[in-house]
């Protein structure tokens, strides 16, 4: 996958599919995302790992055509070079874009970080 932003869509138990742009980073064909292990999409994972993605844009414009894969939660951090590798391709964005969305998630009433942040490993089918 190209671009930095990947739309991962994962299921409600009644089937109805919530999509959300996410930075990524790829490797041995595997797509890594860093998420709040308290967020909505982990809880539909844990109870379902079917999910879709596909390239979009920031606002989760689709880019590309969905693609089924399956996600697996890594607990404890996941690999620890998936830190490295996302601080190397989004370098510039973490400084800029970063502080602005944890002060939205302060005013939404969120925490800024997660006390349980997880890695979802996700491979394509």
């Amino acid at each position: 996958m190209k671009g930095k932003y990947l739309n991962l869509t994962s299921f409600k138990g009644d089937g109805t599919g919530v999509s959300t742009p996410v930075w990524f980073v790829e490797e041995d064909g595997r797509i890594f995302v860093r998420t709040d292990g308290d967020s909505y999409k982990v809880r539909r994972i844990v109870h379902n790992p079917s999910v879709t993605i596909a390239e979009c844009s920031a606002s989760g414009r689709l880019r590309g055509e969905p693609v089924p894969a399956r996600a697996e939660i890594l607990r404890n951090g996941g690999p620890q070079h998936v830190d490295e590798l996302m601080a190397r391709k989004y370098r510039l964005d973490k400084v800029l874009i970063l502080p602005i969305y944890r002060a939205v998630q302060r005013i939404r009433g969120r925490p800024g970080t997660a006390t349980d942040p997880v890695v979802l490993a996700i491979t394509p089918r």
